[in-house]
């Protein structure tokens, strides 16, 4: 007897950036895809997020990036300064050669537009989209797998997608964990561009880097916004506190800054702080037929602007993944799930673990003060623009498990 059948079920289980990639992925390989979410509507919170061409490439291959272009800004350059003197420590320019290299642009848009580019494409291929459910437990073994909602409704499906974020439920079917407390925390704003902006805040990403702090700026929507946000080391998130009451400690962590990044401050809405976590990697993702996706995966420190960059690999790479193992030529395979889920899992964790590892790393080396900051702006000062060595195993071409993205000796696996 075949078990082939003529279609298959997917539930994935919460509605951000990873949700809807996967849920968009798997919709495209076939799948009969039911999202649901535990916010009363969909929609995304947050400022502006920076795309690296391997976002930007797997949202190319979906057809999206124009739409992405339309909203977002493609900046001229990525510059690093110094928060207290102002100096230049380096450089990139992400068109020319670094566009053609990894073949794809480097944009800024607002979350918000990312999330509703997405939602659209899942409303547009068909994906079931559902609202107000919490999923608090999920059962994975066996030839069905079943998702427990906090109002007793039960969800079966060939294979679940737990995309439920740093602070993911479904996380613990696989792992004993929390949150790790980086002691910083992130104050956000946009505002509108007025004629007293400084011209080069309209070109570029500008990373001022200071003793324990912080603080990042570039426009958004077309040039109409100008995103600003300042990442300092709390006192009181150290203490546990996630939010504080007041922005003594904001003031406190700047007051030695150059005047232009102490002006950007007035550009932040101070009435909610982001406190910053992560967690440990985690080799195993998967359960059976339940697998992690996006942050409930491998929640990752914002250095490298890479979490929803990640995100959107895990998707394009499990659409590759279930693509010829379960949705086969005759058919949809509904016994190849759990080797689907492996491969999957097999091909991701050790890239998605580096990345962590590396943000964690990369924001100490911005953080530091004394001989290290001395040693550290020599460093930055020594690279020159279009100096790939930094950038190839992060951005480079041929994402595991994706075809079609390879091309012969354009970029070494590692850096």
């Amino acid at each position: 007897m075949s078990n082939l059948k003529a279609s298959t079920d997917v539930l994935v289980v919460g509605g951000g950036m990873a949700g809807l990639a996967g849920a968009l992925a798997l919709r495209e390989n076939g799948a009969d895809v039911t999202l649901v979410e535990v916010a009363p509507a969909f929609g995304e919170v947050g400022a502006g997020l920076q795309m690296a061409p391997n976002a930007s490439r797997v949202l190319k291959r979906w057809g999206l990036l124009e739409k992405a272009l339309e909203i977002g800004v493609q900046p001229k350059h990525l510059v690093f300064r110094d928060a207290i003197t102002g100096e230049e420590l380096t450089r990139q320019t992400l068109d020319g050669e670094f566009e053609e290299r990894y073949g794809a642009p480097y944009v800024v848009i607002h979350r918000s537009d990312l999330h509703r580019i997405l939602l659209e494409a899942c409303q547009k291929a068909g994906v079931t989209l559902v609202n107000d459910v919490l999923v608090q437990k999920v059962e994975a073994d066996g030839d069905r797998a079943r998702a427990y909602s906090a109002k007793g409704d039960v969800f079966e499906a060939d294979a679940i997608l737990a995309a439920d974020g740093l602070k993911s439920t479904l996380r613990g079917t696989v792992a004993d964990d929390r949150p790790v407390n980086s002691a910083y925390v992130a104050y956000r704003g946009t505002v509108p561009i007025t004629e007293e902006t400084p011209a080069a805040d309209l070109e570029d990403v500008i990373v001022y880097l200071g003793p324990n702090c912080h603080l990042v700026q570039y426009p958004l929507r077309k040039g109409q916004l100008l995103n600003t946000v300042a990442v300092f080391k709390s006192p009181s998130f150290e203490r546990g506190e996630e939010q504080y009451g007041g922005v003594d400690e904001l003031e406190a962590a700047y007051k030695d800054c150059v005047p232009a990044v102490r002006e950007a401050l007035k550009n932040l809405a101070t009435g909610i702080r982001w406190p910053m976590y992560d967690r440990n990697p985690i080799e195993n993702w998967v359960s059976g037929r339940m697998a992690l996706i996006g942050d409930a995966a491998h929640p990752m420190l914002q250095y490298l602007a890479q979490g929803a960059c990640q995100a959107l690999e895990d998707a394009a790479v499990l659409q590759h993944a279930t693509r010829d193992r379960v949705f086969t030529p005759e058919g949809i395979d509904a016994g190849a799930w759990e080797a689907a889920f492996r491969d999957f899992n097999e091909t991701r964790a050790a890239r998605t673990a580096r990345v962590q590892r590396t943000a964690r790393v990369w924001g100490e080396s911005w953080h530091v003060d004394g001989v290290a900051r001395v040693l550290r702006n020599m460093l930055f000062k020594s690279r020159g623009d279009n100096n790939f060595q930094y950038n190839d195993w992060l951005y480079g071409r041929g994402e595991p498990g994706v075809p079609g993205e390879v091309r012969a000796g354009a970029v070494p696996a590692e850096a």
